[in-house]
């Protein structure tokens, strides 16, 4: 991307961003655009004067933004519901004789109780359409007295209303007050959840979604995040008792969605999260045998079809976020595909938040599309005047500029990842804290490794004034991608878009994978501005300029499946049966080369034979949810005598980094890491840290807290890394294979876990050269060791765990080999015939004579 990368000085003026920051002149008179899309889906341009204190560092420009649609009035099939029922709750639910009088005046204003559906309350928040009402409009609920049979009655009438259910046709009172899932009684909160519900375009969409999805097997929906589509659909789908026997899936691309989810729904529906809803992830499963409704990552769902490949515990399968075009998501659309023509009683809903349904339509033959409107507002849309050389400080400058001028209003800023979310937090933090005179900004950060707990704290309100005179306060988002379909979060007002994000790049002839920091899709850029217009009319700052929009950003974001090593694809496609890779139903068939370096690498491993059958180590490999390598690690380290130990390095390299490292305190973070650093290299540093983090989490939690503040530690990865192991253990015990481990004094101890790690990542070596650099041994790429690597000698041989491109070709956790150890363990894959020349090729020779 030439442009956003461009080295050139030139910056937008540095002047303390204020009155004067990003605003047009009124003399450039430029076109102010809002994002509409109203009934019609025309866009509408509306040309306004721009006042003097507007922005020196942005234009604005017509947004090419058409895929948010704008609706004033929910003019729709459901809208004579919302009319007649708003605010139940405060019509009923009061023991009070008096309150059949108020419900007389209510009703006769009813048509004034829906005044504008466009109006949503600042305080509350939309995870994925789920609302989380902070507002204490409850209250009357709590006044609730179940023995009230006037209340019943009152309230009966109302659902009843709400259904189009005459008297006559109704069931008994108590009927309609019950849960069918728990046969318990509503929870007052179930009907405060119903009218948030309500507000939902989803909502509307109810009775159209209902006619299609009886009619037809598969059907592909698009509709805004925020819509309610990941929340009701299957609420809707349980409802047209349609899964009556069976299971309703919905899959997510991230944990955290699959999780979050989950929650909402079994709120909705008063159940308690695990029964009736749960959610399965990798390493953490919140389901049972009575769960109705299963929110799962598409790489769940891809696995429970190696172990039932016609899916027949589901009725129903909903992939949801279809447009992220996950690695795991385009295999399912295959795999699916196929079970949809074997069984004729499961349907597929395909659920995308862009308007690419045609694609998903052609693929699918025979599927109907539904669309759901949104509720955007209008959302200006400003350009740089240049290319930013460092868009971490404008996005600075941007922060504290709104914060300063713009009306009320939280803050969403994209980033790229953690630690470029912590630094800016620390950043704008240390800005705003420098003027006393502006209301309390809040900094949050959201990431798919940030605790649970401190991830709720996005959907909180925004501060109130401190002290009478003081201005709101407002909230800051420091979000990666995971804030443009997955979470939706009311309340956002001004959005900030640098034109970044990592994705995972794949050279096959290099065998090298690795998170890049790369430009993002004008798909994607729609979605951030979009999320600037949920509540109220938004703005959003685009960190690059108009040209580089038009010209330089593509359509849409490569699908992973186009990028990514396709190993564990392979292996988990040669699992389900699927033999002609070739002409498996790809919706985008992937390269031949990726495919075949794929079936290169899982040969070598020993997965498949040489007619690319699936061999019994093959089979053992597929049921470990990691990668082919360390798949193969894991039932190759019985025969090493340490599958105890390598159990333990496996979870510490499936959960995000365990060590922290604040730059208040980076030198004693440093300090610390040492103390568990192994001479032989990282993947014994983490055997160190995890044989110490269970030694204090045996004494209690507080405990193991405690010894991970001390020690700079993440404790949520370290508690991860536990879970992690457990369930491998499971796994190791369910396919028989020994759990056994030597004495650590034994001078084999560490000897045996670094050949039994080089059984698996052997096509990942790397040779010191006489001029002190690295080079792979097979591709001869030249490559740096991570400065995160501590050796206090580097040794001539080394293994390493990725290899990241940035600024040098850095190899990442890195342990010590010794080069005849590839002899005895992988001679084939270092024939000498087959090599570069290379030193490291001639010292395999020479060390082969010695043998």
């Amino acid at each position: 991307m030439s442009e956003i990368e461009n080295k050139t000085e030139k910056h937008l003026e540095k002047k303390n961003i204020s009155k004067n920051s990003l605003n047009v002149n009124e003399n450039s008179k430029k076109k102010r655009t809002n994002i509409l899309n109203e009934e019609n889906k025309k866009k509408v341009k509306i040309n306004n004067g721009v006042e003097d204190n507007e922005s020196e560092f942005f234009i604005e420009k017509q947004s090419k933004v058409n895929d948010f649609n704008y609706s004033k009035n929910n003019t729709t099939v459901s809208n004579s519901i919302d009319d007649s029922n708003k605010n139940i709750k405060d019509k009923y639910l009061s023991s009070d004789d008096n309150n059949k009088d108020n419900y007389k005046n209510k009703s006769k204003n009813k048509k004034n109780a829906n005044s504008d559906n466009m109006n949503y309350n600042n305080n509350s928040t939309i995870n994925n359409g789920c609302t989380h009402n902070n507002s204490n409009n409850a209250s009357s609920y709590n006044n609730y007295n179940k023995n009230n049979k006037e209340c019943d009655k009152k309230i009966i009438d109302e659902i009843n209303m709400i259904n189009g259910i005459k008297e006559k046709e109704s069931n008994t009172n108590e009927d309609l007050l019950i849960n069918k899932l728990t046969n318990k009684r509503y929870s007052s909160r179930y009907f405060e959840l119903l009218e948030e519900k309500k507000k939902l375009p989803a909502w509307n969409a109810k009775k159209n979604f209902l006619k299609l999805f009886k009619k037809n097997d598969i059907l592909i929906i698009v509709g805004d995040t925020g819509s309610g589509k990941t929340t009701q659909i299957s609420q809707f789908v349980l409802e047209s008792k349609f899964s009556e026997k069976k299971s309703i899936a919905v899959t997510q691309p991230r944990r955290v969605a699959a999780m979050s989810v989950a929650t909402r729904v079994s709120e909705e529906l008063d159940v308690e999260l695990g029964t009736y809803v749960g959610y399965t992830i990798r390493f953490e499963d919140r389901s049972s045998s009575k769960t109705i409704i299963k929110y799962l990552t598409d790489g769940m769902l891809l696995r429970e079809s190696m172990s039932d490949p016609m899916l027949k515990r589901y009725n129903t399968i909903i992939l949801d976020e279809a447009h992220e075009r996950t690695l795991a998501t385009d295999i399912l659309f295959g795999v699916i595909k196929n079970i949809l023509e074997k069984r004729n009683d499961l349907k597929l809903i395909v659920m995308s938040a862009t308007l690419d349904a045609e694609k998903f339509q052609n693929f699918f033959n025979g599927s109907k599309i539904l669309n759901i409107p949104g509720r955007l507002f209008p959302v200006e849309i400003f350009y740089t005047l240049q290319a930013e050389k460092d868009y971490i400080k404008v996005v600075i400058r941007t922060v504290y500029d709104i914060h300063v001028n713009e009306e009320e209003g939280d803050i969403l800023v994209f980033l790229t990842g953690e630690e470029e979310i912590e630094m800016t937090k620390k950043e704008i933090e240390k800005v705003v804290s420098r003027n006393v005179n502006v209301g309390q900004l809040v900094v949050l950060p959201l990431y798919s490794s940030l605790p649970s707990a401190q991830q709720q704290k996005i959907f909180e309100p925004a501060p109130k004034p401190r002290f009478k005179g003081d201005k709101m306060g407002r909230k800051c988002i420091l979000a990666t991608n995971i804030a443009e379909t997955s979470i939706t979060i009311d309340g956002i007002v001004y959005v900030i878009d640098p034109g970044f994000s990592k994705q995972k790049v794949y050279n096959p002839r290099a065998r090298i994978e690795s998170l890049l920091i790369a430009p993002i899709s004008k798909a994607s850029a729609q979605q951030r501005a979009g999320r600037a217009g949920r509540t109220k009319p938004g703005k959003c700052f685009r960190l690059y300029t108009e040209k580089c929009y038009e010209q330089t950003l593509p359509e849409q974001t490569y699908p992973e499946i186009l990028r990514s090593n396709l190993g564990s694809v392979v292996l988990n496609l040669k699992k389900l049966g699927i033999d002609d890779l070739v002409h498996f139903d790809f919706m985008d068939p992937p390269a031949p080369e990726t495919l075949m370096r794929a079936l290169e690498q899982l040969n070598y491993l020993g997965a498949l034979d040489d007619e690319g059958d699936l061999t019994d180590k093959g089979h053992l490999m597929s049921e470990f949810p990691v990668d082919p390598q360390l798949a193969k690690v894991l039932i190759e380290s019985p025969n090493y005598f340490c599958s105890s130990e390598i159990l333990s390095i496996a979870a510490m390299l499936s959960v995000p980094n365990c060590f922290l490292r604040p730059k208040v305190k980076g030198k004693e973070a440093d300090e610390m890491k040492t103390r568990f650093s192994h001479l032989d290299g990282d993947h014994l540093t983490l055997l160190n840290v995890f044989h110490a983090y269970v030694k204090h989490s045996l004494v209690d939690v507080n405990s193991s807290k405690k010894f991970c503040y001390e020690y700079f530690l993440n404790h949520r990865a370290m508690t991860s890394a536990q879970n992690v192991r457990n369930q491998l253990l499971r796994i190791m015990e369910r396919l028989n294979l020994k759990i056994i481990s030597i004495n650590p004094s034994s001078p084999e101890y560490y000897v045996n876990i670094r050949k039994a790690l080089l059984s698996g990542f052997y096509q990942q070596v790397a040779y010191k050269t006489s001029k002190g650099y690295y080079i792979t041994v097979k591709d001869i790429q030249i490559v740096t060791l991570h400065p995160s690597t501590f050796f206090q000698v580097n040794p001539e041989w080394v293994i390493y765990h990725e290899l990241l491109l940035t600024t040098k070709n850095f190899i990442r956790t890195v342990t010590k080999i010794e080069g005849k150890w590839l002899l005895e363990i992988a001679y084939n894959y270092y024939a000498l015939e087959d090599l570069q020349n290379s030193e490291a090729k001639n010292e395999l020779k020479m060390l082969l004579k010695k043998k």
